[in-house]
Order: C-alpha cells, then sequence, then structure tokens
C-alpha cells in the first residue's frame, strides 16, 4: 500500500582479484575483505573472481555472524568465481553459463577455462532476484577480438533477465561488465531490460571521479592499459530496477579510492562499489516496459547485430582455415600409411625416409590433424552461437520497428 515502511538495502560489489598463485597477497587481502565486510554490516554482498573455494570457505567461515545466507556458484574447469553473502534468505539459487567465452587455445587470458556465467540467488526481500556476475574481458581496447562473445554474452544476460524475473518485484545486477558505459554492450543490456545505472541514478556519490573502478592510482592495476584514460575506467556497476508495484531508488554511490582504511593496499585491483537502494511498494503496479525509447533501441540492437556479424563471418573463416588444415594433414598421413603398406607388401625397393623421420612425420601429421580438427568443431560451434544470436537480434529489430 502508499505510504508502507522503506526497505533501506545495503550493497557491496567487488572483483576480488582472488587468484591463486598469481594475484598479488591474494590471501591477505581476502583477510582484509573479510574484515570489511563483517564491519560495515552490508545486506547484500556480490563477489567475483573468487577463484579458490578454500577463500571462499574462509569468507563464509568469518561473515557467518552477519552474512547466514552464501552461495557460491561452480562452473568451467576452475570455477565461475561468483559468491554471494546475504543477510537475508535465500530461497533459491541458478548458475546460467553462456554459450561463448573466449578461445581455449589462447591460455594467457584464460576466460574460457573459467566459465564466465551469471549466478542468480532469490531473496524473501520484495522478493529480490540479485544477480552477480562478470562478462569477458576486453584486453585490447583497439584490436578487441572478444567484443562479438562479449555482446553475445550481454544479449544473453538480458533475454535471461527478461525472461527469469518476471515473478520477482526488484531485479539488481552487480558485476565487473568489462565494459565501458557507452560501450553498445552496456546500452544493449540497459536498453533491452529496462535496469538503472546507480550511479547515473544515486542522489549522492562520494568516491573515484566518474565512478571509475579501474584507476592508475590503484598499486594493483597494469598502468600501461590505462594510458588512454587517465582517470582511469568505469567496469563495475550495480543495476537494478523494480517490476511489479515497487519503486526503488538509489541514496547514495560510494566506490573505494586506494588502499584500505589502516592498510597500505587496496582490496583488489578493482575498485569497490557501494550502494543504498530504498525499496518501497506503491498502491498501484508499475507499467512494464523496455525501458528505452523503441527507435533508440532499435538503433543499439543494429549496431550489436552488426558486430556480432563481423565476429560471425571471421568464426567462419578460421572455421574453413581449421578445416583445411585438417584435411591436409589427413591426406599426408594417408600417404605414409600407403608408403609403409607399399613397404611391406613389397612393392618398394626400400623405405623412402629413414624410420625415425618417418615416425616422426606420421606423429606430426597426426597432431595437427587432432588439433585442427578440435578447432573445427570449436569454431563450428561458435558460427552456430554467433548465428543463432544474430537471428534473435533480427527478430528483436524486427519486432520493435513493426510496433505501432
Amino acid at each position: 500500500m502508499e505510504g508502507e515502511p522503506t526497505l533501506r538495502l545495503r550493497i557491496f560489489d567487488l572483483n576480488c582479484w582472488a587468484i591463486r598463485y598469481l594475484s598479488k597477497r591474494r590471501q591477505e587481502r581476502v583477510r582484509l575483505i573479510g574484515d570489511t565486510l563483517r564491519r560495515e554490516g552490508f545486506d547484500l554482498v556480490l563477489l567475483q573472481e573468487v577463484w579458490s573455494e578454500q577463500d571462499y570457505s574462509d569468507l563464509k567461515v568469518k561473515l557467518a555472524g552477519c552474512y547466514p545466507f552464501s552461495h557460491y556458484f561452480r562452473s568451467g574447469v576452475i570455477g565461475s568465481g561468483l559468491c554471494v553473502f546475504s543477510r537475508f534468505p535465500i530461497l533459491d539459487t541458478l548458475l546460467y553459463q553462456y554459450s561463448l567465452n573466449g578461445y581455449p587455445y589462447m591460455l594467457q587470458h584464460g576466460d574460457w577455462f573459467c566459465g564466465k556465467s551469471v549466478g542468480v540467488g532469490v531473496g524473501v526481500t520484495a522478493p529480490l532476484l540479485s544477480l552477480s556476475l562478470q562478462l569477458h574481458a576486453e584486453y585490447c581496447r583497439d584490436k578487441d577480438a572478444y567484443l562479438p562473445h562479449r555482446l553475445v554474452q550481454a544479449w544473453e544476460l538480458a533475454q535471461f533477465i527478461r525472461h527469469t524475473s518476471k515473478a520477482a518485484d526488484v531485479v539488481l545486477l552487480g558485476g565487473d561488465l568489462n565494459m565501458h558505459p557507452e560501450d553498445v554492450g552496456i546500452r544493449l543490456l540497459r536498453g533491452w531490460t529496462g535496469l538503472r545505472d546507480a550511479f547515473a541514478e544515486a542522489t549522492h556519490f562520494e568516491g573515484c571521479k566518474n565512478g571509475c573502478t579501474l584507476v592508475p592510482d590503484n598499486c594493483f592495476t597494469d598502468k600501461s592499459e590505462l594510458l588512454p584514460f587517465p582517470l582511469g575506467i568505469r567496469i563495475d556497476y550495480i543495476l537494478y530496477k523494480a517490476i511489479s508495484s515497487f519503486t526503488v531508488k538509489c541514496e547514495e554511490l560510494k566506490t573505494t579510492t586506494g588502499p584500505a582504511p589502516g592498510m597500505d593496499i587496496p582490496f583488489s585491483d578493482h575498485e569497490a562499489v557501494m550502494a543504498t537502494l530504498h525499496i518501497q511498494r506503491q498502491g498501484q503496479p508499475a507499467c512494464a516496459t523496455l525501458g528505452t525509447a523503441d527507435l533508440a533501441l532499435a538503433d543499439v540492437v543494429t549496431e550489436a547485430r552488426t558486430e556480432v556479424g563481423v565476429g560471425l563471418r571471421a568464426a567462419q573463416r578460421q572455421r574453413y582455415s581449421s578445416g583445411r588444415m585438417a584435411v591436409l594433414a589427413l591426406l599426408l598421413l594417408l600417404l605414409q600409411a600407403a608408403a609403409a603398406l607399399g613397404t611391406l607388401a613389397g612393392l618398394g625397393a626400400e623405405q623412402p625416409f629413414p624410420k625415425l623421420s618417418f615416425c616422426l612425420l606420421a606423429f606430426l601429421a597426426l597432431g595437427v590433424l587432432v588439433l585442427a580438427t578440435g578447432l573445427h568443431l570449436f569454431h563450428t560451434m561458435e558460427v552456430k552461437m554467433l548465428h543463432g544470436t544474430e537471428d534473435q537480434m533480427w527478430m528483436a529489430l524486427r519486432a520493435l520497428q513493426e510496433r505501432p
């Protein structure tokens, strides 16, 4: 009813950069994060890149008194790194793994092995549908080979939210989206779901200039990656929307700024994002809307579909190249087999090559065949996923254009 008490919800979101054996001072920082969360007493904590389950277990034990409900989302080879801590009961959880997530042969990046996902927790507050997530990293903005994959992830995330939030009253999303606020992926996600940006909506803001969460002043940040952005970049977000008879307003948004209080190190190479939301029931249900003018949204979908099409053509070329390599390796193996059989049958005077060289060439051809076949199968699946997303975007675009 109108005038019902307002629920004040305090949220903490952080990309923890807790990679075992690789992240600097990981255990010390995880303990620092736990101490801060226990002291501050947030209502909901969304963490990314907690790659070690032992780190999660240590946090769970430390925070059991103030966050009695928690969940760790397992995915991929090394895990999704996503976990959530809550003061309120978590009634249900769900993990959705994106269909495209980089390339398995790009070992130096590793996104494919962690199985980037979105973790969903359904709580009793409102009820509240909360999502913790991370999208594929950018690595190089000038030559972003992963842009089509990240757009597919943004589209799947937007579709996922639209289809799973129908029973919720409030949707809350927090995480490292690895996209700038003006990037097409962010505009697509917000336009298609109606999510609102806490930074843009906050009545009061305190923290890094422009809400940046990857800043040069952070001692763990790779300064060379931020040379084009002297103030830093904003890639960590808290997004929200009310669906039924509720309203949500962002009273305050904060980011951490450098070292933690009384310490010589920050929590992570990312700055944490903290939001205070006011949730209140209204007299009449809110109208369901995409949150953006249809014509503007159609332009965003068109731009995203174009980028996905570029990725599709690149994947088709890679599939053709790997398939051709597999055929050539197979032909070489068949020729070697024919030569070996001819020698055994006495059709040749002697082995045309030294036996060791012949065996090494056979093993090399076999290795190329296995590798090229695996790449061909992977890029075939990539083509199918990109093509499917392109078709979905075309259907959505047509629906927008035909709407009265």
